[in-house]
């Protein structure tokens, strides 16, 4: 299945039924007197957000959606049905956008989570809703109303616990083949991860989920390199864990880089609990690792993990490590959702 995360298409809610002039023509009813019955409602569009998806690629193919349009009413009173519904399912994480594709309308974060996009027209009254003692045989109707219409532009933005930054090729397909089930592409030249990656980790009885995305580069948040795109399936996690590779001459600058282009996005992402590994340290002697580690905190004042997923080392020291800061996130926003609201006289 193709990766997508955004998808523009046209939508638009059913006409609103026509209400309808009908008199009774019976032979032994004098008077008979208006039985024009209403019109129905249009349907209505509304996206449903669901499990079991994560892309939006059913949108890459149908881009335009109509709901039906309410039934006209008929005589003998007999009013019309109401226009049958557009479902637009999406995955868990999906933000709904204006046209301009920066106005947030909606974001769909819960399962079973609804939203609608464009209501139906109101169907029209028939001619028995306007007869009274001054005006026993009405000649008229309503017309139903139209429906709305819009353009509308879907943006996933995957959600997870722990998302994984770096430099091409600083081993974040492997990390995340090593402690799951998925089975990202590995290779060795930059940018081999062409879209992102879920997988669940598993560590002492617990689970949670980690995204892996393509490669930063430097002026990534100005539209270099293709990971600029997919900064924005980060911003749900709960923690970052930045990988750098241990074996580059240049390890303390790519750890800059990537720090820049974080705080650079402007989206939270730069003050994000992270955790900082050096990784690809079967390559190197013990010697080595003890010095770039020193170099590293001594640098930055952060002391790194020094890992490999190949060869299985410290690899449940740091998934501990990510799991102990996803709990104190999920502990810190419960704590702030049961802060009473201030008191106003």
């Amino acid at each position: 299945m193709k990766f997508l995360d955004q998808a523009k298409v046209y939508v638009r809610s059913g006409d609103g039924g026509a209400g309808c002039i009908s008199f009774r023509r019976e032979k032994y009813v004098a008077l008979g007197g208006p039985d024009g019955g209403d019109g129905g409602k249009g349907g209505d569009v509304i996206v449903e957000c669901v499990n079991g998806l994560n892309t939006l690629i059913d949108y890459r193919f149908k881009q335009h959606f109509k709901a039906e349009t309410g039934m006209h009413g008929m005589g003998r009173n007999r009013n019309g049905r109401k226009g049958k519904d557009v479902v637009l399912r999406v995955p868990v994480g999906t933000q709904i956008l204006d046209e301009d594709n920066e106005t947030v309308i909606a974001d769909l974060t819960e399962e079973g989570q609804t939203y609608t996009l464009a209501k139906g027209g109101n169907g029209g009254f028939g001619n028995t809703h306007f007869k009274s003692a001054t005006n026993q045989a009405p000649r008229h109707a309503n017309p139903g109303l139209e429906g709305e219409e819009a353009y509308i532009w879907l943006r996933l933005k995957l959600i997870a616990d722990a998302g994984l930054v770096g430099l091409p090729n600083a081993g974040k397909s492997t990390f995340l083949s090593s402690v799951s089930s998925a089975k990202p592409k590995v290779a060795d030249y930059p940018f081999t991860t062409l879209h992102p990656n879920l997988g669940v980790v598993g560590i002492d009885t617990r689970e949670f989920v980690m995204a892996d995305i393509p490669g930063l580069i430097e002026g990534a948040h100005e539209g270099l390199g293709i990971g600029d795109r997919f900064l924005g399936h980060v911003e749900r996690c709960r923690v970052l864990l930045h990988l750098v590779d241990a074996t580059q001459e240049d390890y303390l600058d790519a750890y800059r880089v990537i720090r820049g282009e974080l705080e650079a996005y402007d989206e939270g992402l730069g003050e994000k609990d992270e955790i900082v590994a050096l990784t690809k340290i079967d390559s190197l002697t013990e010697e080595d690792i003890a010095e770039k580690v020193s170099a590293f905190e001594a640098a930055y004042g952060i002391r790194p993990h020094a890992i490999s997923a190949v060869a299985k080392t410290n690899m449940d020291t740091i998934l501990r490590a990510l799991l102990e800061k996803i709990d104190s996130e999920n502990t810190r926003e419960q704590l702030a959702d049961q802060e009473p609201a201030p008191w106003r006289p």
